[in-house]
């Protein structure tokens, strides 16, 4: 019934009870995840937890954050990873996570914009869709997928504009909104979300990142880490966009897995 399409499933955070947090995910009708890579190093743990997990399918990439510890050769390797790939049960259904992230600090914008770019060029060589980081960068990331022939994918975690979001709609791109749409100080992305149209809009959690408005609010101050997120977060996230947009959540569920079935080229 509903579809993740960003959830980093690989990562450590889930390493002490990864199949029990599947099995909530399911249990609350979340049948289908789409777990990114974010660098050379995890593409292994992405297609296993893919191989394990029934309904999981995996995308490939170095994320924006991760090519400080990234190399040149990364690149024809992925570009190696994905031809054998494309052969075995477990194929990529998009390059991902890339982008750019102008946000953190002492960014080297030239590197990231190298392997941008570059693994622009792999989705295109390939046929895939791209999911796209794009935290501080909208207007440069627009810039470069105007330039590339791609033209389909998902503008993750979006936060931009009206006028960016209708630009990336207008380029073919889906906008991806989860927990940050669930607090009610999140004005701009909250009115986006209820007026945008819904064939532009997917559902994600970036599990175990950016976990919805109840769940810090549950956390223990006591508590040195983070809220974790998790996928069976989606039917809850949903109904806060229902809400939003005075929509039924069936109807919410509906359009958002046929708007990430059509991204990732699923059939139903």
């Amino acid at each position: 019934m509903w579809f993740d399409t960003h959830c980093h499933l690989d990562a450590p955070e889930f390493d002490a009870d990864r199949s029990d947090v599947v099995a909530a995910a399911r249990a609350n009708g979340v049948s289908r995840l789409l777990i990114p890579a974010v660098s050379r190093d995890n593409f292994l743990a992405v297609r296993a937890c893919c191989r394990r997990f029934p309904g999981c399918s995996p995308a490939y990439g170095i994320h924006p954050l991760y090519v400080h510890q990234a190399h040149e050769a990364d690149l024809p390797a992925l570009r190696d990873w994905l031809r054998t790939e494309s052969q075995g049960d477990c194929p990529a259904r998009a390059i991902g996570e890339i982008g750019l992230d102008f946000f953190v600090p002492d960014y080297d914008a030239e590197w990231q914009t190298y392997f941008f770019a570059r693994q622009l060029n792999i989705a295109e060589e390939f046929g895939l869709p791209v999911i796209l980081h794009v935290r501080r960068s909208i207007d440069t990331v627009l810039g470069y997928i105007r330039r590339s022939g791609i033209r389909r994918g998902i503008a993750h975690a979006f936060n931009g504009s009206r006028q960016q979001a209708e630009q990336f709609i207008a380029l073919g791109f889906k906008l991806g909104f989860g927990g940050a749409m669930t607090y009610p100080g999140s004005t701009r992305i909250r009115a986006l979300a209820a007026s945008l149209p819904l064939e532009a809009i997917v559902l994600e959690t970036d599990a175990p990142d950016i976990p919805p408005v109840w769940l810090r609010d549950a956390h223990s101050s006591d508590t040195p880490a983070k809220p974790r997120n998790s996928p069976e977060q989606i039917p809850r996230i949903a109904g806060v966009l229902a809400e939003l947009r005075h929509e039924p959540a069936a109807h919410i569920a509906a359009v958002t897995r046929a708007n990430a079935n059509a991204v990732f080229g699923f059939t139903a």
